[in-house]
């Protein structure tokens, strides 16, 4: 059947995420906004020290200075940081 045909939509992504065992993968997940560092670091084995200096590395130093800022301002970034903040806001 063709897929023009098909009764369920063809959703498609602009970037689809790569695989797991790439190196592609840490740079898309530490833009990822919903991904954070300890998760990073389950599929990876790379603290976040280690995801910072592949992403220096690997980008442009424009590109890491606006991830870096994003990364730091990010409370979804850190799991803590972000459960902490969410029960400030859960308690008013």
């Amino acid at each position: 059947m063709n897929p023009k045909q098909s009764s369920n939509p063809v959703t498609r992504v602009k970037k689809p995420e790569p695989s797991k065992d790439s190196p592609d993968w840490i740079i898309w997940a530490a833009w990822a906004d919903r991904i954070t560092f300890e998760e990073i670091r389950k599929v990876t084995g790379l603290t976040e020290s280690k995801v910072i200096a592949h992403m220096r590395k690997s980008l442009k130093p424009s590109s890491f200075r606006l991830w870096r800022k994003r990364a730091s301002t990010q409370s979804i970034k850190h799991q803590k940081l972000f459960r902490h903040r969410r029960s400030q806001y859960s308690e008013e």
